[in-house]
């Protein structure tokens, strides 16, 4: 190829150009069809704002409506409110004329209420001023006239009326308590007089008096000054007596000749050292006789240390009476009234088996039995509820449950009964004297007498002092004064006498 051939290079020129001219063509073609389809897209594009637009303009449409409507339905609500509230201001100003005028009124009304009031008050003062000078006394004093002939006129009824509800009153009550006491006393009842001072020991035969008296008197002198008892040899048959006024110290004595007696020996020297013994058999003896009264009872959980002090009781009396065998005595009276009652039988039963404990103890220590069994009680640790049944049973302390109240019933009952208890004979009149006197020094008293074994007195009153309002509160005095001032076992019945007698002479 022959490059500097003119024909080629018109051929070269007239093919680019061609092929611009193609090109030029084909991409006019291509721009003409972009620009449709991006006329197509706005378009679409426009045909959807114009929808949206539409769309949104019908939904603030809606939403303006109905605010409106909500706005149109809240105003009438206002107004109605509104509407309400000016009728409700008209009523209460309404009302405010009213009671203004109707307050006026009143306070008019008052005024006059007021003023009749003082013509009232003025017209009684000028009343009574002219009743006065007429009845020649004063309101105060015809008040107290009056008042006294009435209670004067009226007296005897009242006097009927007090002592028929005492006596209907009085009548219920001691029936259910005799129903009570009566059954529990024919449910138990046994003897228990011991003796006070002496013991009687028995002798194999009659040989063994002098084995006793010894030579000189040495094994007798011995042995009452190792148990403190006096030994009383007389002209009994195979008996001597011993003599003491503590049991314990008794039955120490009885048990040392009892065992001198079958080892055989005799002698000071062997004295002391049986008699050492017997004081320790003694204590474990105490307590099982302890654990055999609250077995007896019916009771459980007392401490060793109050099973011992119970077994000791049983060698004290008081009044002649054994104090463990009345304490037992006790704790079955107490159980069935408690039963009967509907208390706590198990309290009400250890309260009266232990009421007495500290009487064990009372001869060695200083204060009350009753103090002293409350101290015991507690520090061994016994329920609360049986020292507070216990330690009322002579008043020192105030009643304070059911149980306390059989407890003490249950003492009297036991410590009353005929037979229980024996007295000396110059404790027995020095009471009943004691009781005469202290009845006899109340004012209007003409003679007091001691009876039934100083169960009842008797006062006979003058009647010109004492009428039937003071013989009443009389006897309630009388007794008051007897369990404040007096020691006694049991109950005494006052009864305060008072009659008129007229006498005349047919001449």
């Amino acid at each position: 190829m022959n490059i500097s051939d003119p024909f080629l290079w018109v051929s070269l020129a007239i093919g680019l150009a061609l092929g611009y001219v193609v090109r030029q063509i084909l991409g006019g073609k291509q721009a003409e069809s972009v620009e449709a389809k991006v006329k197509q897209q706005l378009d679409d594009a426009k045909k959807q704002s114009d929808e949206l637009v539409a769309v949104a303009q019908k939904k603030s449409l809606s939403l303006v409506e109905e605010g409106q409507k909500i706005e149109r339905e809240r105003k009438e609500k206002l107004d109605k409110i509104e509407e309400r509230l000016l009728k409700r201001e008209e009523t209460m100003e309404g009302q405010m004329v009213n009671l203004t005028n109707r307050e006026s009124k009143l306070n008019d009304e008052l005024r006059k209420v007021d003023g009749l009031k003082n013509e009232a008050v003025e017209a009684k003062s000028k009343a009574i001023g002219e009743l006065e000078k007429v009845a020649g006394m004063k309101a105060e004093d015809a008040k107290a006239r009056i008042f006294k002939e009435t209670e004067d006129r009226y007296r005897s009824d009242l006097v009927v009326s007090i002592q028929k509800l005492e006596k209907d009153r009085r009548d219920e009550v001691e029936k259910k308590a005799s129903e009570i006491v009566t059954t529990a006393l024919m449910r138990y009842a046994r003897s228990h007089v011991a003796d006070v001072t002496t013991s009687v020991f028995h002798l194999p035969n009659e040989e063994m008096k002098g084995k006793i008296i010894g030579r000189e008197g040495r094994n007798i002198k011995a042995l009452e000054r190792a148990t403190g008892v006096e030994i009383i040899i007389d002209e009994a048959p195979e008996s001597i007596i011993l003599s003491s006024f503590d049991p314990l110290r008794r039955e120490i004595a009885r048990m040392t000749l009892d065992k001198l007696l079958k080892d055989g020996r005799i002698q000071p020297a062997k004295i002391e050292e049986t008699v050492e013994g017997c004081k320790q058999e003694l204590i474990k003896r105490m307590q099982d006789i302890g654990e055999q009264a609250t077995i007896e009872v019916g009771v459980t959980g007392f401490s060793k240390e109050i099973l011992q002090l119970l077994g000791r009781l049983h060698f004290r009396t008081s009044y002649g009476q054994n104090v463990l065998i009345h304490s037992i005595e006790m704790g079955h009276i107490a159980g069935m009234m408690a039963a009967e009652l509907g208390c706590n039988v198990d309290i009400a039963k250890k309260g009266a088996l232990v009421h007495d404990i500290g009487k064990a103890i009372s001869h060695e220590v200083e204060g009350t039995h009753v103090e002293l069994g409350r101290k015991i009680l507690a520090k061994y640790g016994v329920e609360p509820a049986v020292i507070t049944a216990m330690e009322s049973h002579h008043e020192d302390y105030p009643f304070t449950s059911p149980e306390a109240y059989i407890v003490t019933t249950a003492d009297i009952l036991s410590a009353a009964r005929p037979g229980a208890r024996r007295d000396s004979v110059e404790q027995y009149i020095k009471r009943l004297k004691d009781l005469e006197e202290l009845t006899g020094k109340f004012e209007g008293v003409r003679q007091a007498y001691a009876l039934s074994a100083g169960r009842e007195v008797r006062v006979f009153v003058v009647p010109e002092k004492i009428d039937d309002f003071r013989a009443l509160q009389m006897a309630k005095d009388i007794a008051n004064k007897i369990q404040t001032e007096l020691k006694y076992p049991g109950e005494i019945k006052v009864n305060v006498i008072r009659e008129v007698r007229a006498v005349e002479y047919a001449r």
